[in-house]
């Protein structure tokens, strides 16, 4: 795990804990809404007893951080810092993977959509107003499909089934292994939904 806490952070961080005044207290680190456009990375206090057997354990010299097993991708590379200033100073948190985070051909298929979608395809979209998401992978006899929902300026646009089929499809399933088809799941008129198979 890639996550660097600088001494001061740490420092303020033992400070806080330590004014809490329980026994074991500890931080919890994670990411609400991983690998999207809104992901924030958290900090909380984590009490012995709310401490959640699935985290992982990152012991510094003068805490202790429980991180989220779900948000670990996220948060490689990851920086906590204490600014100090005539104010105090400011506790800052940047994670450059938080809204994509950093996949290889091992990562799990949602997650290696969503970095394609995140970090390729929605960047051009963007130009029209229109963005795309991951709604949910099922299964099918070829393999996984990618149910997508588009949003924006895509909704209702005429052109989206040629954007899904040349574009998007396409790409996905050159870059995402195991992957079988992509389905949409928009509604694009005010009656039906449109579905591909």
């Amino acid at each position: 795990m890639d996550i660097n806490v600088t001494q001061g952070a740490e420092s303020y961080l033992a400070e806080l804990l330590a004014k809490q005044e329980v026994e074991g207290i500890a931080v919890r680190l994670f990411v609400t809404q991983p690998g999207t456009p809104y992901a924030e990375t958290c900090l909380a206090y984590c009490r012995p007893d709310e401490v959640n057997p699935e985290d992982e354990i990152m012991d510094m010299e003068q805490l202790r951080f429980y991180i989220e097993r779900t948000s670990i991708p996220y948060l490689e590379e990851a920086t906590i810092d204490f600014a100090q200033d005539r104010m105090g100073g400011q506790l800052t948190i940047k994670a450059p993977n938080a809204k994509t985070p950093k996949v290889s051909a091992d990562s799990p298929i949602d997650e290696q959509i969503n970095y394609i979608l995140y970090s390729d395809i929605n960047p051009g979209l963007a130009a029209h107003g229109g963005e795309v998401k991951l709604v949910e992978l099922v299964d099918a006899e070829a393999g996984k499909i990618a149910v997508l929902k588009f949003g924006g300026g895509c909704q209702g646009c005429s052109a989206v089934d040629l954007t899904l089929k040349d574009g998007v499809e396409r790409t996905l399933l050159e870059r995402v292994p195991g992957l079988a088809g992509v389905r949409d799941v928009t509604d694009h008129t005010e009656t039906t939904n449109a579905y591909y198979k």
